[in-house]
């Protein structure tokens, strides 16, 4: 009897420790918050979520320990990354500059973009100035700057016009980042699959001299990523015209990032030291600590360039509904990249709270068009997507400083 006793109590144990071991926080924190939360916590497939949420526990050695929780929706269906691909492009930029390793090449440097002469090459634009700068001139770090403090669409399209989609993509993949598509320009008119495959001339001008120069180039870098479902889209789209086409909106050619290249980018990012060393990106300290400083700065704290924009402009969890008066505390620091349009809404963070002393990663991805029309402008970021990075962000943020 007793040694049956001692059976059953170690099932029952073993039964309470594997059910502990499974449990899924995320999960958790939905289903107790349900009653509260928008509509998205009740239909994570109607709004395509998905989420990625990463403990992250430093040990008494130095050591940092991760543990990635999910929830959402088929995480082989395709989404529009809209400027989250930006983060890529301004690490990567650093990164690409270290490997040429010009003399007077610095992320300081200033960069000067012509505009190339090749018929296809038509939509493209000069950049040889920029106001926003305390010199006046544009540079990769500026540039940098600008795209993390307040998603700017032409920063990003001067990096990629410097680096080009075959470098960028290759550069992921020595990263052991596969699955993912950088392919064109964002926010900008004129161009078509054809044209963002060339790209225009660019100069570095260091004083007297030119640490590094080339001229226009055609890079037809394409990966149909054949393994991603739902790359044509919804029910109608409307031209830039404003002419309503009824067939589904064609995103083949579009960019594309899923929510784990996201984690993982930022991950080599913020904490390189849980990513093995032929996997992280070629940066030096200097290099982290000008991406984290744009990642992490409010626009208010910057005098370089310099914005008169809310705390939460680019910052969707836990702030991304609440008013534009709101102040994000001192004490806690997101470092992220959001990105917006055709109806999706992505916020790839790394939040660090003073308070409780605790630091996680969330990512993750709502699609939100009711009417299933593209680019027509009608979406639900105030009523559904905003609200559900705050109830979720604030909902994670509690339940790691209950730790």
């Amino acid at each position: 009897m007793k040694t049956l006793l001692t059976t059953l109590l170690s099932i029952g144990l073993a039964s309470v420790l594997a059910a502990q071991a499974t449990v899924n926080p995320l999960e958790q924190i939905i289903t107790e918050n349900k009653a509260t939360f928008g509509p998205w916590a009740s239909a994570p497939d109607k709004y395509e979520i998905q989420v990625l949420y990463t403990e992250i526990d430093r040990k008494q050695d130095g050591t940092v320990a991760l543990k990635t929780h999910r929830w959402g929706a088929d995480s082989t269906q395709y989404f529009y990354p809209a400027s989250t691909v930006k983060m890529p492009a301004a690490i990567l930029a650093l990164q690409w500059m270290n490997e040429h390793g010009a003399p007077g090449l610095t992320p300081q440097t200033l960069l000067f973009h012509g505009a190339g002469t090749a018929p296809a090459a038509a939509p493209q634009t000069t950049a040889t100035s920029d106001t926003t700068s305390a010199s006046g001139y544009p540079s990769v770090a500026h540039y940098l700057r600008k795209i993390f403090l307040v998603s700017d669409n032409d920063a990003y399209n001067r990096l990629f016009e410097l680096l080009g989609p075959t470098y960028m993509n290759h550069a992921l993949h020595r990263a052991s980042i596969y699955g993912g598509r950088l392919q064109h320009r964002v926010g900008v008119g004129g161009f078509n699959t054809e044209t963002h495959a060339w790209l225009n001339p660019v100069r570095f001008v260091n004083g007297a001299n030119t640490p590094y120069q080339i001229g226009e180039r055609h890079d037809d870098y394409y990966d149909p990523l054949p393994q991603l479902k739902g790359q044509q889209r919804g029910t109608g789209y409307t031209t830039n015209d404003g002419e309503l086409v009824r067939e589904p909106f064609d995103f083949s050619h579009k960019n594309y990032l899923s929510v784990r290249n996201l984690h993982d980018i930022l991950l080599r990012a913020v904490l390189p030291e849980t990513v093995p060393e032929q996997q992280r990106f070629k940066l030096t300290e200097k290099d982290y600590a000008l991406l984290r400083s744009a990642m992490s700065q409010r626009p208010r704290e910057s005098n370089s360039p310099r914005y008169d924009k809310p705390d939460n402009y680019v910052k969707f969890w836990m702030y991304g509904d609440q008013p534009e008066e709101t102040k994000i505390p001192d004490g806690l620091r997101i470092y992220n990249k959001v990105g917006w349009a055709y109806g999706y809404l992505t916020d790839a963070a790394y939040i660090t709270d003073a308070e409780s002393g605790r630091e996680f990663i969330l990512v993750g991805t709502i699609h939100v068009n009711e009417n299933r029309i593209f680019n027509d402008g009608v979406y639900e970021y105030e009523t559904i997507g905003l609200p559900f990075f705050g109830e979720l962000g604030r909902a994670v943020l509690a339940y790691e400083r209950r730790k």
